[in-house]
């Protein structure tokens, strides 16, 4: 796997890479694509609804040509502090702060002296910004706003207020570990649960939303299939970063002490547990499924081991020195993979159907449909907490995804039903 990008370019090009590549995560590269794929698609179905007359502009007047007021040099040397005293402190310290750069940025370490380098920068920046502007008698200006250019605040918004989401929804899924260390997990850079993100990021946005006359139901179509085109590429980074999110285990191949895996036989995974259970206590807890790839498919499809995975999770590979050396002694089915192909295929189809659907809320209802479906038959081979309902134990994620396809359908037949009279969404 690779955690970073000095593991990534190491391995592509056989050569040892700069210690600083160490600070930029793959699986933060792919959540930051991830966003970035959602916003230009968001931006593009907004345009297509502001072209059809759905969708309409705000006017509000500001004034302009005032000189930098006391709180904005304030906010400049506030905000310029704290990012210098973060960027500075990662000079010199690149090794400490690199296994955990958002455990780092949450924490008070950091650079005195580059804070105030950073709030001098900034605060010479907001007043040559704002004296450049300045005009003898400040003017009232009209500034039309249309919905496709809030996209980026949108996103940046749904990742704020997921990021939150997330983290808070994963304490809950693995809530003994949390109860060990509340604030290291809530602040760690592993351990994000995309459900959560989701209900937290559309409650903020629904009234963000009202706020700024956007109707809420087109916002929702508008997102679908963004939505299911940025969990895809999320995760492609819990695969490429090796966070967890694998499924249980496929006992038909066991690791090599170098790392490597091989095709075992059905009797060895009792031999392995035997030998590894004290190094690593879950592998006797977690299902294992013996289930050789066909031979017209790879075997990496059908397991894999997961070996410099970020979360240090497994057993140490022999003669590793670098700062990931965990291995999974038996490989894994690589439920991120199979979620990754069905997301792509799921969003071919929303934005095909994206203009046939004709009622709001219909798209946004067929994604919740998708979305929850793939989810809740993924957790069938995936590993998460289960929780004890007496006669069933599903995962929280199963219990989500099943809320998430009763909504779906309530939004898809129901509730777009109730609109036939307002003009069609596409």
């Amino acid at each position: 796997m690779y955690p970073d990008f000095q593991y990534l370019l190491e391995s592509l090009t056989g050569s040892n890479m700069p210690e600083w590549l160490s600070i930029f995560k793959t699986f933060g590269f792919f959540v930051a694509m991830a966003f970035l794929a959602a916003a230009w698609t968001l931006s593009l179905e907004l345009k297509r609804k502001e072209k059809m007359g759905l969708l309409h502009p705000t006017i509000r007047t500001i004034e302009i040509g005032k000189p930098a007021t006391q709180a904005e040099l304030i906010w400049s040397v506030i905000s310029g502090f704290l990012i210098g005293f973060k960027i500075g402190g990662i000079f010199g310290h690149v090794a400490e702060v690199s296994p955990d750069p958002l455990g780092y940025i949450f924490s008070t370490q950091g650079s005195f002296l580059g804070g105030l380098i950073g709030a001098a920068i900034l605060f010479y920046l907001k007043y040559s910004e704002k004296k450049k502007q300045e005009l003898p008698k400040p003017e009232l200006r009209k500034v039309t706003t249309y919905p496709h250019q809030r996209a980026l605040e949108i996103l940046l918004i749904a990742a704020v207020t997921g990021m939150a989401g997330a983290k808070i929804f994963n304490a809950f899924e693995t809530w003994e570990q949390f109860l060990q260390d509340p604030m290291g997990s809530l602040f760690s850079s592993a351990g994000l649960t995309f459900y959560g993100g989701l209900i937290v990021a559309t409650i903020t946005l629904y009234f963000y939303s009202r706020k700024h006359e956007i109707p809420f139901k087109h916002l929702c179509d508008a997102a679908a299939p963004g939505l299911i085109l940025a969990y895809g590429l999320g995760r492609l980074g819990c695969h490429f970063a090796g966070d967890g999110d694998w499924g249980i285990f496929n006992s038909a191949y066991i690791t090599n002490s170098d790392g490597t895996l091989r095709a075992a036989a059905a009797a060895e995974f009792s031999d392995v547990v035997a030998r590894v259970s004290k190094h690593y206590n879950d592998i006797a807890t977690i299902p294992h499924i013996y289930a050789p790839a066909p031979g017209w498919l790879p075997d990496w499809l059908y397991g894999m081991n997961y070996a410099h995975n970020v979360n240090h999770e497994g057993v140490m590979i022999a003669g590793c020195t670098g700062t990931y050396c965990g291995v999974l002694p038996v490989s894994v089915f690589p439920t991120p993979i199979y979620e990754f192909v069905a997301c792509m295929i799921l969003f071919g189809i929303l934005w095909a159907l994206r203009t046939r659907l004709k009622l709001p809320l219909q798209l946004f209802g067929l994604y919740l449909i998708m979305n929850g479906l793939e989810r809740f038959f993924v957790e069938k081979i995936r590993v998460n907490y289960k929780y004890d309902l007496g006669f069933i134990h599903p995962t929280q994620a199963e219990i989500i995804s099943t809320a998430l396809v009763l909504i779906g359908l309530l939004l898809l037949f129901v509730v777009s039903k109730r609109v036939k009279d307002e003009q069609p969404v596409s």
